[in-house]
């Protein structure tokens, strides 16, 4: 299991004490939420505020461009850092847009994942899960953090994980949205192997946060 903190919830005064926390955590991936104000109604982090995350820790950057035009932004996004891209299914017009993005953000030696919005099925990915590094399932609506887990998400999870059995796939399931230690359990159970947590744990104690998180695999 990989817990990657959403630096969506940082308290941006405080940014290198944070991320020292974080690295002294189990956690291994920092993710990161790029919004274009455009494809979701919010505005985010633009490549030099990642550049600047990228020279001040080593942890694994999972970048989610949440964008109008993926293709343009996800090289952007590897320019400055990223060790993993997820772009929307919904952004592009067709199937073979798709493939074509996971494929070229993999030949840049990088990590390609992709997600949906609730309301999409989450049937439309299985066709590229022996491309993808990663699914992305959102239990909130892309766009803001601190909003309340949709359990019905879960249901999606595992759907994916049995596709992803059948098809004997390495692609991971990542979950993001209102993930707390209660939630972060049912996600876990479900088949989730990255739990992304914000307000959980940076409106927390960071450490303790991530600890409890980490200790609900073992149950």
């Amino acid at each position: 299991m990989i817990i990657a903190p959403s630096i969506l919830s940082m308290d941006f005064s405080k940014i290198p004490q944070q991320l020292s926390e974080v690295e002294k955590s189990p956690a291994k991936w920092l993710h990161v939420d790029i919004m274009d104000g455009h494809f979701v109604p919010n505005l985010t982090f633009g490549p030099d505020f990642v550049k600047s995350i990228r020279t001040q820790t080593s942890l694994f950057l999972d970048v989610h461009i949440m964008v109008s035009d993926p293709v343009t932004f996800a090289d952007v996004f590897i320019q400055a850092g990223a060790d993993l891209i997820t772009f929307h299914y919904e952004a592009l017009e067709d199937s073979k847009a798709v493939l074509d993005l996971i494929r070229k953000i993999k030949s840049k030696g990088k990590k390609a994942g992709l997600s949906l919005r609730p309301a999409t099925p989450i049937q439309l990915l299985f066709p590229f899960l022996n491309e993808l590094d990663l699914v992305l399932v959102m239990s909130v609506n892309p766009g803001f953090g601190g909003q309340a887990f949709m359990p019905e998400a879960l249901v999606k999870v595992t759907m994916l994980k049995r596709q992803i059995k059948l098809m004997e796939s390495q692609c991971l399931i990542e979950i993001d949205g209102g993930i707390n230690q209660d939630t972060g359990t049912m996600a876990l159970n479900s088949g989730v192997d990255v739990l992304v947590a914000g307000s959980y744990v940076f409106k927390n104690n960071i450490g303790e946060a991530i600890k409890n998180l980490w200790e609900n695999q073992s149950h």
